[in-house]
């Protein structure tokens, strides 16, 4: 069942907040300070922390974290439970451009958006820069200040400029790793070479 329903400016929404009419807001969305939201879905229980740019045709599923100042432009699609860091800039657009060859302003005939995709529980670092026409897979984890180039493979961690393969990821699945109505969402995980060092995760136990 779909609890996405059309925002209302101005009825219970924080101050200095910018959400448009159709913005589509799923049940219990926690809204930080100075975001900017158009034309773009968020699923229950997210939340958009401060600074925070959602652009139109812009999906985020349910149960996600978007840290503070992060730019989630058109065509990227965020699958729910996914971990989001400070500053993370998705791009969707891999020839960018001012003007068309007439010398005018772009429209938007003039340009190909490639889409992006989240899987379902991935983490993406602070800082981290996400190319378009890419798939973070399931459960990954993309180091902060990493520029993802290409896919990230379920269950693996990432980093580096450009993002490179450091470990994969052995899933330890309990009764209490199990997401709502009994799926195999995985909530915990051990690393299978030790301990990740400090620069290959995501920022821990961030607020918006």
């Amino acid at each position: 069942m779909d609890n996405r329903r059309p925002a209302r400016p101005g009825r219970g929404l924080p101050p200095n907040v910018n959400v448009a009419r159709d913005v589509a807001l799923g049940r219990r969305v926690r809204l930080s300070a100075f975001v900017n939201l158009y034309g773009c879905e968020i699923g229950d229980n997210s939340r958009p922390g401060a600074f925070v740019e959602i652009q139109r045709g812009a999906r985020v599923g349910a149960r996600c974290k978007i840290s503070s100042h992060t730019f989630i432009c058109s065509g990227i699609d965020i699958e729910d439970g996914v971990f989001i860091g400070h500053g993370v800039v998705f791009i969707n657009d891999r020839y960018p451009r001012a003007t068309n060859e007439d010398g005018l302003p772009q429209r938007e005939a003039d340009w190909r958006m490639e889409r992006t995709v989240a899987r379902e529980n991935a983490s993406i670092g602070s800082g981290a820069i996400v190319m378009c026409g890419v798939e973070v897979g399931a459960r990954a984890i993309v180091g902060a200040g990493a520029v993802v180039t290409g896919d990230v493979p379920p269950d693996t961690v990432v980093a580096g400029c450009p993002a490179r393969l450091i470990r994969t990821i052995a899933l330890r699945r309990s009764a209490r790793d199990r997401g709502p109505n009994g799926s195999n969402a995985v909530t915990q995980g051990s690393l299978a070479q030790g301990r990740r060092g400090p620069a290959e995760g995501p920022d821990a136990n961030q607020d918006g």
